[in-house]
């Protein structure tokens, strides 16, 4: 499938968020004593550089970020957190966005439910209140960067919702 020069630039956007929160996010797990598994880590314990995990039905999922409890580079512990990193430039996406994030995480969610993992996105750019509530709605906590904020607007700060 063809990418357009604006798709690859929003996947290098993303990809630039995500390192950014990756050590505040490894930084809580060495303090805490938790595995921090993410895309690109060479890990024995799993296949390829993806975080895959499969749900109760079958279906696998690539995630940004698993915290797991009792986790190694050779062994895959409990997940305790399941946390996802998008960023959107236009509202039409944002919706789908959300959808595509709940539908990656919730079943995983039911399926380690004793655990109670912890639901956490981490959002940029532009997201409608909508798509922020729905994610809200299923019990993820959303750190959202709006788009004046991405954009160095002094104006704006980012917004840790419930």
């Amino acid at each position: 499938m063809a990418q357009s020069p604006a798709h690859k630039f929003g996947q290098i956007i993303g990809g630039l968020l995500e390192s950014v929160i990756r050590p505040q996010i490894e930084d809580f797990c060495l303090r805490h004593g938790l595995y921090l598994d993410h895309q690109g880590r060479d890990r024995p314990a799993r296949r390829g550089r993806k975080v895959t995990w499969q749900d109760q039905y079958g279906n696998i999922h690539d995630l940004d970020f698993v915290i797991e409890q009792g986790g190694t580079d050779q062994t895959i512990g409990q997940p305790v957190a399941f946390i996802e990193v998008a960023w959107r430039r236009y509202t039409k996406h944002s919706r789908n966005k959300a959808q595509e994030i709940q539908g990656a995480i919730l079943p995983l969610a039911e399926k380690y439910n004793w655990n109670t993992p912890y639901l956490g996105t981490v959002l940029a750019g532009v997201f409608t209140e909508g798509s922020l509530d729905q994610l809200r709605s299923h019990g993820f906590r959303v750190f959202y960067f709006p788009y004046e904020f991405t954009g160095g607007s002094t104006n704006s700060r980012p917004l840790l919702t419930r």
